[in-house]
């Protein structure tokens, strides 16, 4: 159907193979509308007719995936109760995943753990893991851990990796049971896909030779990361990466703005390094909608900022008073070069970036700009993804003569004109410095 094919594209778009995504024509793709207000989401409605897959199509899935599985080290059943992972298709794709010595991991549904039995590890919060026995309670670690062992012996499942919320996550394998806890003040703006981020950082630390208490303790990194987010957004790498490393900080933003370990991003602001984070569009744009959900409102400015002067300082004070957070739009070296001309800029890219996040008043460093002449070399399809609240410009135009003003003004941004200080400018410095060494 037309949704299908939008979560195909959606996936190339993303850089995500898609071999696995089959067509039914008997079947609707499912649809899911959130209602947030601001940042917090009040409901949810799901558009779905749920009913089991046929024969054919599940001979055609278990075809697809014994194919695939030639080059895997860990298969994830990620069970959403919505007749895919049928009890026969479940304990197929289990068998054939352990012929090749090949791990399962499942992210449960229901209170029939039959159709996951043999699996390897099973990945439940706790009102799951209180469903599958019947109702047990799940609260303190010795509940966890006899109802966990309970169902690890009736279904023969290797382990059992449980989500805690605020209590972290334990694990229970072989009669023995780990419990790894989560910093005590996590801010939470949003827990959709927090499950998928555990098994799936579960998944991939086992296929890179952690064992089974490092990849837990790992997805509960991953898992307070993710949460700290607005949306289904994803957890990369390199913010794994820095939690770890300033994990004595416990949920401060590393070096590069970039690291949020337990605590979340609401951490940040009492130990914020002096030098503002470099990013990319896309995490930009996650930091930004960070601050957002916190109610802080985003200001939003753009240059060249080749030599930095008094003029730059003074109009980035002035525009940082006006907003609680600052994002500087920077024009890419290349941009500069159509700007300017071949000449220009002075300093390179990385230099200007990084004098420019030193400053005080400067939250954020995003570069940009066109790469050849004849480009768009303004600064509207990053305005257009980030979505700034207020966007300053300096000096004498009104906001039709702002060729950034219509895509701020498109989703209720405001723009603000700026003054600047007179007699201040890099071409005049560059004069300067060339009049002084001609003398």
């Amino acid at each position: 159907d037309d949704i299908g094919i939008r979560i195909r594209e959606i996936a190339e778009k993303s850089g995500v193979d898609a071999p696995g995504l089959l067509v039914a024509d008997n079947v609707t793709s499912i649809v899911k509308t959130r209602f947030l207000a601001g940042h917090q989401q009040l409901l949810r409605t799901d558009f779905e007719r749920v009913s089991d897959i046929d024969e054919k199509m599940s001979d055609i899935l278990l075809k697809r995936a014994d194919e695939m599985m030639s080059d895997v080290k860990v298969v994830i059943l990620s069970d959403y109760g919505k007749g895919v992972l049928t009890r026969s298709v479940s304990q197929s794709l289990i068998k054939m995943a352990k012929n090749r010595d090949i791990r399962v991991l499942v992210d449960p549904k229901g209170s029939d753990y039959g159709k996951y039995y043999g699996a390897d590890i099973i990945t439940p919060n706790k009102s799951e893991l209180s469903l599958a026995a019947g109702g047990a309670g799940v609260d303190s670690d010795e509940d966890v851990s006899k109802t966990a062992g309970e169902l690890i012996e009736k279904y023969n499942i290797g382990a059992i990796i449980a989500t805690r919320s605020k209590d972290g996550i334990s694990v229970v394998k072989g009669g023995e049971s780990i419990h790894i806890r989560s910093a005590s003040d996590i801010e939470v703006f949003d827990v959709s896909g927090a499950g998928d981020t555990v098994i799936a950082t579960v998944a991939a630390s086992l296929a890179a030779g952690a064992d089974i208490v490092q990849a837990a303790a790992l997805a509960n990194l991953a898992g307070s990361i993710a949460v700290s987010k607005v949306g289904t957004t994803p957890v990369r790498a390199d913010e794994l990466i820095g939690a770890l490393e300033h994990d004595d900080e416990h949920g401060a933003e590393d070096s590069s703005g970039e690291g949020y370990i337990s605590k979340g991003a609401g951490a940040a602001s009492a130990r914020r390094m002096r030098s503002a984070a470099i990013l990319d569009w896309n995490k930009a744009k996650e930091q930004i909608e960070r601050w957002k959900a916190r109610g802080l409102e985003v200001g939003f400015t753009n240059g060249c900022f080749d030599i930095l002067h008094l003029g730059h300082v003074s109009y980035l004070n002035a525009a940082r008073a006006k907003c609680d957070r600052l994002v500087i739009g920077l024009n890419k070296d290349s941009s500069v070069r159509v700007l300017k001309g071949k000449d220009r800029p002075v300093n390179d890219e990385k230099s200007r970036a990084a004098v420019i996040a030193a400053l005080g008043a400067v939250d954020l460093v995003v570069l940009f700009g066109a790469e050849k002449e004849g480009e768009d070399n303004t600064a509207c399809d990053l305005i257009s993804t980030l979505h700034p609240d207020i966007y300053f410009k300096g000096g004498d135009y009104t906001i039709n003569e702002i060729p950034e003003a219509p895509s701020v003004l498109s989703y209720g941004g405001k723009v603000e004109v700026l003054d600047v200080f007179e007699g201040y400018s890099t071409t005049s410095s560059i004069a300067k410095i060339l009049g002084d060494e001609a003398a």
